[in-house]
């Protein structure tokens, strides 16, 4: 398996996390890699639904609260993104090393926001399924420019707030329970691969 950042950054990084609840990364991805991921991203774009809010039969769709489009991911069907696979292994390996998490598997999804797609203010967990651990977002997008929307809002402790850019190879991590957060109005289309650590594996099925 490929070894994508060195101990010394993962340390750095993890330090952050545990402080801050969350931790921006840039350049998370090589160049390769991230062609490889945006490509897989727009050879699929025809084949993305409308995401809803909610676990299994209880997943509707709201667009006034949330307006993106997604695709998702499985590690055994897709296996042209066989290095992305190895990251998030990494990522999981690191985590549990350093931070005693257990986490003990993934779901992951590809996300498109178009003109007009946001998502207010939320939390990555359910009231009634409680594993995901840490969310993990990547951004997809090439030229990204103050007022082309898709900012993360995060929301701190001491109510202020902080936007997160998505700007290309850019990785956000935080604990998908402990940190609130929304996603801002996108004027123009805003790509992610986003998804969640968890300490328990997940059943198949379409989650937030």
């Amino acid at each position: 398996m490929n070894t994508f950042h060195s101990d010394r950054n993962w340390l750095n990084w993890i330090d952050e996390l545990s402080d801050k609840r969350f931790v921006v990364i840039d350049d998370f991805l090589t160049d390769d890699l991230y062609q490889n991921i945006r490509q897989f991203f727009l050879n699929k774009i025809d084949d993305f639904e409308q995401a809803g809010i909610g676990a299994l039969d209880q997943n509707i769709i709201k667009q006034n609260i949330r307006g993106d489009q997604t695709y998702w991911l499985d590690s055994k069907r897709d296996l042209a993104l066989q290095d992305w696979w190895d990251l998030v292994n990494e990522t999981i390996d690191v985590l549990n090393r350093n931070c005693f998490l257990s986490l003990s598997g993934y779901e992951f999804h590809l996300a498109h926001y178009p003109p007009g797609g946001h998502y207010d203010k939320h939390l990555d967990q359910f009231s009634n399924r409680d594993n995901r651990m840490i969310s993990m977002v990547i951004y997809l997008n090439e030229g990204w420019q103050k007022g082309d929307g898709g900012e993360l809002e995060v929301f701190l402790e001491d109510e202020s707030t902080v936007l997160v850019e998505p700007h290309k190879k850019r990785c956000v991590l935080f604990q998908s329970a402990g940190v609130p957060h929304a996603v801002k109005k996108a004027i123009k289309s805003r790509y992610s691969l986003t998804g969640w650590l968890l300490y328990r594996p997940a059943a198949l099925g379409k989650f937030i």
